[in-house]
């Protein structure tokens, strides 16, 4: 949808010079009549202006009106300032919570209206499913979105030398995912996503559909997508561990980036021929060019392979007998390759300094034994998961301003969420108090700002919002203690739209919305194909923007007046910090959608969010152009 066809919901007096400096933020997606309903009034007044409560013709309140009649069905107070945040002097918070009636809504405060919401049952069915697009779209391999294949000759083993492979050694990992909007492929966001798919068909089965054969084309294979999906990516896991004594690190390395392309135009930075590098984990810092990683050891990214592994292995217990035998033997062999040598594993670069620097492991390992105690139902394995989550209680990142990229990855915690189902007394709440101290570090935070934010805007904050999202989500799963649903909430709000910006982070969620449009992808940039359901990365302080190499907008900014040294976002082609799709953000979000969709209905059918059919929507097909540059400078973020 083109962002200027928002304009219509706003009246002639909010265009132009007339244009007002306050705005009401909503989650575009909308809201259930149970959940927690909150909206953010932002206002940009000078010194001498006055904030909502005394500005305001209405005494400081705040009305919901049903956008189809024009009623006013709730009203209240703007109670507390929170003050400053981005581009806003003034913040309140509008908590309609107490308004159930599904419908068609917005709200109005302070001279200004939201943009038309939607609350009822139904409002994010399908939603996890239209995520799944992207994850298809980024298949290497065989890609159904292009019906044609990619990659189809990597690779050549480097640093395997030690495990007995010759150096140049060719070896067939071809299949998985790309990383991003580049075609770097990496075993830990892999198997990470990979888990994460996993689990969300293992949690919420009812939510997903079936309209996929496992090539990812059309067609009903009597399997629910995300499990296709999930199973792609165990088939490359097991490509990139082929013996007992190999696990590899990632395919390729940033020389990809010296140009964009479609990934079926393959094209070599690397050599001669085709194929491109396959790095071997060996446990050492690595460098092919100027540049050498801090490796540690093999654990991070062997923890992540076992708990997909093993996870894989049950949910196909029953449909595929051979595959999960496979599969359990590979998680075992995997856990013990994390052993081999405790530490973590970076991905290597050779151009630029930017890598994944991953610094924690422990997490990873945790996860794995309990994920692989749960297959064998192994007290040994039990009890070593446990030890490992004695040593990573908390998350780093959890409550701090800052990290490197993916230094504490992945972003959550998910041994102590595996671990604690298995768990009984006082070792099972100790493990659960973990989660929540984590939680009231963040919340510490965000108890001082409006949009309840405390996730620190680094690079891929939104990665961070979805997993803390989750981890909010689960320490209810675990406990019943709903505390901290409000943050929880603000933080799934903030993706799709109630933040300075307005914005979803969300390519086409919803399809009416206020969504990426350019973002930093070759797909959209050459070809105008269309990324649905990618998760862009999020907004960045304003000092790591200013510091980042090779960023220039192609268009004016949009988004201007919404910029602050606080925290910029760029839907711009330009901004890879900001507006580049990530496969592995998205298969989180993807298990975020399922939770919000099977809490709303637990007999939930996939298909349609707010009654629009999602699977059915005229996006563009290769050959066609849905997507138009944008010309002009358009007035967003109403």
């Amino acid at each position: 949808m083109k962002k200027w066809l928002l304009l219509l919901l706003f009246p002639l007096s909010c265009l132009g010079q007339d244009q007002p400096k306050s705005r009401i933020r909503i989650n575009q997606l909308g809201y259930t009549p149970a959940a927690v309903k909150i909206a953010v009034w932002g206002g940009k007044w000078d010194v001498t202006d006055s904030n909502l409560n005394k500005n305001n013709r209405n005494g400081g309140k705040w009305e919901l009106v049903n956008a189809a009649t024009g009623s006013v069905v709730m009203q209240g107070k703007a109670g507390k300032d929170f003050g400053e945040y981005g581009p806003f002097n003034h913040t309140y918070r509008l908590n309609f919570t107490a308004h159930k009636k599904p419908g068609q809504y917005y709200l109005r405060a302070g001279g200004v209206q939201s943009p038309v919401f939607s609350i009822g049952d139904d409002v994010y069915k399908g939603a996890a499913d239209f995520c799944l697009r992207y994850m298809r779209q980024q298949r290497t391999g065989f890609n159904p979105f292009l019906k044609d294949s990619c990659h189809t000759h990597d690779g050549y083993v480097l640093y395997g030398e030690k495990a007995g492979i010759k150096d140049s050694t060719h070896i067939d990992v071809v299949g998985g995912w790309h990383d991003a909007s580049d075609y770097l492929q990496y075993s830990t966001t892999s198997a990470n996503a990979t888990y994460h798919l996993l689990m969300a068909y293992r949690d919420f089965p009812n939510v997903f559909g079936d309209e996929k054969q496992a090539n990812g084309l059309d067609g009903k294979n009597g399997r629910a997508d995300v499990l296709d999906e999930a199973r792609w990516g165990l088939d490359w896991l097991l490509k990139m561990h082929p013996k007992d004594d190999w696990l590899f690190n990632q395919i390729g390395d940033d020389r990809d980036h010296m140009g964009m392309r479609i990934p079926k135009e393959d094209t070599n930075y690397y050599g001669p021929g085709l194929d491109r590098p396959v790095y071997f984990i060996n446990g050492e810092p690595q460098q092919r060019g100027k540049f050498m990683n801090a490796t540690t050891g093999t654990s991070s990214t062997a923890g992540k392979f076992a708990g997909a592994f093993a996870l894989g292995s049950k949910l196909f217990s029953g449909a595929d007998t051979s595959f999960s035998a496979l599969l359990a033997g590979k998680a075992m062999s995997a856990y013990r390759f994390g052993k081999k040598k405790p530490g973590f594993t970076q991905t290597v670069s050779v151009r630029s300094p930017y890598i994944y620097a991953e610094m924690n492991w422990t997490d990873d390992m945790e996860s794995g034994a309990a994920a692989v105690a749960d297959l064998y139902n192994s007290e040994v394995l039990r009890s070593e998961s446990y030890a490992y989550a004695q040593m990573e209680k908390i998350t780093p990142w959890l409550g701090n301003d800052t990290a490197a990229h993916y230094q504490w990855y992945p972003f959550i915690n998910i041994g102590h969420y595996e671990l604690a189902k298995q768990l009984s007394g006082s070792a099972r709440s100790e493990v659960i108090r973990y989660y929540k101290e984590g939680i009231e570090k963040v919340w510490n935070k965000a108890k001082n700002n409006a949009f309840y934010r405390g996730i620190p805007f680094i690079w891929c904050s939104n990665n961070l919002t979805t997993s803390f999202a989750i981890q909010c989500y689960w320490y209810k799963q675990l406990t019943g203690d709903d505390q901290f649903s409000e943050l929880e909430q603000a933080n799934f709000d903030w993706l799709f739209g109630c933040n300075p910006w307005g914005t979803s982070m969300v390519y086409g969620l919803p399809a009416w919305g206020d969504t990426p449009v350019d973002p930093h992808s070759a797909f959209t940039h050459i070809k105008q194909y269309p990324i649905d359901g990618g998760l862009v990365d999020g907004p960045v302080y304003g000092s790591i923007y200013k510091g980042l190499i090779g960023i220039t907008l192609n268009d004016p900014d949009e988004y201007a007046e919404f910029q602050s040294n606080l925290a910029v976002y760029h839907d711009d082609y330009g901004d890879y910090s900001t507006n580049e799709p990530t496969m592995d953000g998205t298969a989180s979000l993807i298990y975020l959608l399922a939770a919000k969709e099977a809490v709303a209905t637990p007999a939930s059918t996939p298909g349609k969010v707010n009654g629009k059919v999602l699977n059915k929507q005229p996006y563009a097909q290769p050959g066609n152009t849905a997507i138009k540059k944008k010309t002009t400078v358009i007035t967003r973020g109403q």
